[in-house]
C-alpha cells in the first residue's frame, strides 16, 4: 500500500466528493419538482397501514450487506413524494404545521453536513451564537423582553416542558432537585382548552394529574379569570401550594387566545409563574392589530413557541423563552467532570445547562435563515392573509345554506355540515349531526382534495381548518364549501335515519 494511502480509510458509509456532489444535484432536482408538483397532488395517500406497511416490505430482515446510494435515494424518495400527508399541500389545513419554507430545508442540509453539537458552546462555536441570535430575534419578533433568555427545542411539549420545569424549581418552597417530590401539594391552573401537555407535565414531573386545577371558559372559549381568582384562594385555604398559572395564545381547537394581561396581574398579585403556551398563535403579536389579550404573553415569566408552526420553519423546531435566563440554569444545570471548559477564557453558552437535553442538533439554523430571508415585515404579511383566509371562509360558510359557521380567531375557523331541510335543535338532530360530521370528516381527509381536522364546542363536532401555510391561496378557500356540502350530500344521503327524514 502506497504510503497516502495509510491516511484514507475506506468506510462503507463515506460518500466522496465527486459522487456526493451528483447525488446532491439529483435529490435537489428530484425535490425541486415535488414542490413545484404538490397543488396537483392528493393531499393525503388515502393508503391503510397495511397497504403502507407493503410497499416499505416493512418485515425484510435487516440487510446483511449495503446497497447502492443513489438507488436507495430514488427509491426513498418516490416512497415518501407518492406515501405521505402533505403540510405543504396548499389544501393541508389540518393540524398546526405549517409548509415549510425552503430555505429551512437547506439549511437543515447544511446543518446536519457541519454537525455541531449545540450542548456545550466550545462544540459549536458558531452554531450556537447561531442559536443566541435565533433566540433574541423570536423574543424580539413578538415583543417578549430581549434581554431574558431560552432555547431551541423539538417542539411545543419540550418548550412548555422546560417552562414547567423552571417553574417548580422557581416557585417550590423546598429544593426540588434535591428533595424530590414526594408527597408534593404543589397546584397548577389551566383552562379546560389547554393542550395537553400539561397532563405530561404533571405525570411526568411528580405532580400528578390531580395537581391540575381545570378552569372554565367563557363563550369564547377563554379562561374564566373569576374562577382563577377562585381556585387560587381555595386552595390556599386548604394548604396547598399554587405555583403556577398557564395562559394560552391560540387554542388547537379554536385559536381562543386568554385573557393574558389579567392573567398576569393575578400571577404577580399571587406571586405565581406565569406561563404562556404560545405554540401556535404567539407570533401573531407580531401584527400590528394584535389585540391586546394577545399582547400580554410579554408579561409572562415564561413562553412556549413554536417556529415550525407559524413560522413556517421545517420540523423540528420549538423554543422556549423566559424573562429570567438564570431561572434555567436553576433548573437544569449540573457541571460533571467530563465537561472541562476553560474557565479563565470568556466563555460560550452552554446550552446543555439551560434545558433536558445534552446532545442537540443545530435546529435554529432553519429558523434564523428564514428570519432573515423575509425579516419582520415578510413574517406579518404571510401571517395577515393566513389570517384573511380564513375570515373569508367563515364568510363563506355563513353565507352557504348547508353549512354552519361557529368560530373564527387567529388563522383558525370552525364550521359543521347542516343538510338541507334538517334543523338543529333537538337531541336526535344533534346527535345525527355529530355523526354524520365525524364520518364527513374521515371522508375528506382519505378523499385527497383538502385535509381538515376537527373540534367540539359546545358539544357540537365541527370541521376545523387552519391555515398556516404559505401556498394556499384564495381559489383554495373558495373551493372548499363545494368540497364540503358535495361529501357531505353524499354522505346524508347514506346516513340520515329514517326518523329524521
Amino acid at each position: 500500500m502506497a504510503f497516502a494511502d495509510q491516511h484514507h480509510r475506506a468506510a462503507p458509509l463515506e460518500l466522496q466528493a465527486d459522487d456526493f456532489r451528483t447525488l446532491g444535484y439529483q435529490m435537489v432536482d428530484a425535490i425541486a419538482d415535488f414542490l413545484a408538483s404538490l397543488p396537483q397532488r392528493p393531499v393525503a395517500p388515502g393508503k391503510t397501514p397495511s397497504e403502507i406497511r407493503n410497499l416499505l416490505h416493512s418485515q425484510d430482515p435487516l440487510p446483511e450487506d449495503g446497497a447502492d446510494a443513489e438507488r436507495l435515494l430514488g427509491e426513498t424518495a418516490k416512497l415518501l413524494f407518492e406515501n405521505s400527508t402533505f403540510n405543504g399541500h396548499p389544501r393541508f389545513l389540518g393540524y398546526i404545521t405549517s409548509s415549510a419554507a425552503p430555505i429551512g430545508a437547506l439549511g437543515d442540509l447544511l446543518a446536519a453536513s457541519v454537525n455541531p453539537n449545540v450542548g456545550a458552546g466550545g462544540l459549536s462555536p458558531m452554531a450556537t451564537e447561531i442559536e443566541a441570535q435565533t433566540v433574541r430575534w423570536i423574543a424580539e419578533l413578538l415583543g417578549y423582553p430581549v434581554d431574558g433568555g431560552g432555547l431551541m427545542v423539538s417542539g411545543g411539549n419540550m418548550a412548555n416542558f422546560t417552562g414547567f420545569l423552571a417553574a417548580r424549581k422557581a416557585r417550590a418552597s423546598w429544593d426540588v432537585r434535591k428533595a424530590g417530590m414526594r408527597d408534593s401539594r404543589l397546584r397548577v391552573y389551566a383552562s379546560n382548552e389547554t393542550h395537553t401537555w400539561i397532563q405530561k407535565a404533571a405525570d411526568l414531573f411528580g405532580l400528578g394529574t390531580d395537581a391540575i386545577r381545570w378552569l372554565p371558559t367563557d363563550a369564547g372559549q377563554r379562561m374564566d379569570t373569576a374562577a382563577l381568582r377562585q381556585a387560587i384562594a381555595q386552595d390556599r385555604a386548604n394548604g396547598d401550594e399554587p405555583f403556577m398559572v398557564v395562559g394560552t395564545a391560540g387554542s388547537v381547537s379554536t385559536g381562543a387566545v386568554d385573557p393574558l394581561p389579567e392573567i398576569a396581574a393575578i400571577c404577580r398579585e399571587s406571586n405565581l409563574w406565569f406561563h404562556v403556551d404560545g405554540a401556535y398563535g404567539a407570533p401573531a403579536a407580531a401584527l400590528p392589530d394584535a389585540p391586546d389579550d394577545l399582547k400580554g404573553l410579554r408579561e409572562a415569566d415564561s413562553l412556549a413557541v413554536d417556529p415550525h408552526k407559524w413560522l413556517y420553519a421545517p420540523l423540528e423546531a420549538g423554543c422556549i423563552l423566559v424573562r429570567d435566563a438564570s431561572k434555567l440554569l436553576d433548573a437544569f444545570s449540573y457541571h460533571p467532570i467530563y465537561y472541562h471548559f476553560d474557565s479563565e477564557q470568556e466563555s460560550f453558552i452552554n446550552y446543555y445547562e439551560y434545558g433536558l437535553q445534552n446532545s442537540r442538533g443545530f435546529r435554529a439554523l432553519k429558523v434564523w435563515l428564514a428570519l432573515r430571508q423575509v425579516g419582520r415585515n415578510g413574517y406579518v404579511q404571510m401571517m395577515t392573509e393566513d389570517i384573511r383566509l380564513m375570515q373569508a371562509l367563515y364568510r363563506l360558510a355563513d353565507e352557504h345554506p348547508e353549512l354552519e359557521a361557529a368560530t373564527h380567531n387567529l388563522s383558525i375557523t370552525t364550521l359543521r355540515y347542516v343538510p338541507a331541510g334538517l334543523q338543529p335543535g333537538t337531541e336526535a338532530v344533534g346527535e345525527y349531526l355529530n355523526n354524520l360530521n365525524e364520518a364527513l370528516l374521515t371522508n375528506l381527509q382519505n378523499g385527497g382534495e383538502v385535509f381538515l381536522s376537527n373540534a367540539v364546542v359546545g358539544g357540537r363536532f365541527l370541521l376545523r381548518a387552519c391555515v398556516v401555510n404559505f401556498r394556499t391561496s384564495s381559489a383554495d378557500i373558495h373551493a372548499l364549501p363545494e368540497i364540503i356540502v358535495r361529501a357531505g350530500r353524499a354522505l346524508d344521503d347514506q346516513m340520515r335515519p329514517d326518523a329524521l327524514r
